[in-house]
């Protein structure tokens, strides 16, 4: 049976999240286009008769226009995707994480996309001293890499109409396998360095720092590709699971890998601790993480 959104065009699909998002898709029945520059290889997405791999640039508005037309959705994961990364190259991140941005929404919305699914931040926060950070409070984004985010939050917000269903997700910190997979998250940092030097060294430790599984955020896009848009339309949600303070993280790779890891603590003048609330996408739509 053929579902209300049967073509998926994802962005930045051969990307940590993208690489375990489009093999569950393509599993469930989904036809996906993916667009990536594949600068990591090719190899990390499946063959697949219902996949379309599309190596190429966002940035390049001419090829957009060619191949997003004629899809049902669209799941925008691509970015430069964390602030060391940005800060080698200022300009090159903002023509990737910004003005590519509305131009391809707007390409979307002409060309019969009738859901757009933009994968924010959950850092378009700052610094909170709130133990609880919910989706109303103010966004003061400390970085370009999370300034650009809130703006496209912005732009994104303006395309919502009822033929044109918007959704942004701010994610936790993702963690967890994926083909491509990635080390400058703060689990898979930790599992790492316990299993390659057998320390884990923690900075304070006391902090709570959002994360959320990899699986969890597969299976949130997935929901989202088929829930009513009333109940979705022009939403912003926080997504995560949110009860460890990097020593407790610690402590959990310390337990999955075994007890010959040693945990070194170091003092920190970074003390930021935050809790991102997950409770509105728990009321509206019922998801939770399920992956601890």
């Amino acid at each position: 049976m053929a579902k209300r959104f049967q073509k998926i065009y994802i962005t930045g699909g051969a990307g940590y999240v993208g690489a375990v998002l489009v093999p569950k898709l393509l599993e469930q029945g989904y036809d996906v286009s993916v667009i990536d520059l594949m600068i990591y290889g090719e190899d990390v997405l499946p063959d697949h008769p219902n996949l379309t791999k599309i190596k190429g640039d966002i940035r390049d508005a001419a090829l957009l226009q060619q191949t997003i037309p004629g899809h049902d959705a669209v799941i925008h994961l691509a970015c430069i995707s964390n602030d060391p990364s940005f800060d080698l190259n200022p300009e090159l991140g903002k023509s990737i994480n910004l003005d590519a941005f509305e131009p391809m929404v707007k390409i979307a919305k002409e060309g019969g996309v009738k859901r757009f699914i933009y994968a924010s931040s959950s850092s378009v926060y700052g610094i909170k001293d709130e133990p609880n950070v919910t989706e109303d409070m103010e966004l003061i984004p400390l970085t370009d890499y999370s300034k650009f985010k809130m703006m496209c939050e912005e732009i994104l917000q303006e395309y919502q109409s009822e033929d044109f269903t918007t959704i942004t997700i701010r994610p936790s910190t993702v963690c967890g396998y994926s083909p491509r997979q990635r080390l400058d998250l703060v689990v898979n940092i930790l599992t790492n360095l316990a299993i390659h030097k057998g320390e884990i060294t923690v900075f304070g430790g006391t902090q709570l720092r959002p994360n959320l599984h990899i699986a969890d955020m597969v299976n949130l896009y997935q929901l989202l590709l088929e829930l009513p848009d009333e109940q979705v339309a022009g939403k912003i949600y926080n997504a995560g699971y949110e009860n460890h303070s990097v020593a407790e993280l610690a402590q959990i790779v310390q337990k999955v890998i075994g007890p010959q890891v040693k945990i070194k603590t170091t003092p920190t003048d970074d003390l930021r601790s935050y809790h991102v609330s997950s409770q509105k996408i728990k009321e509206e739509i019922g998801f939770e993480a399920t992956h601890t």
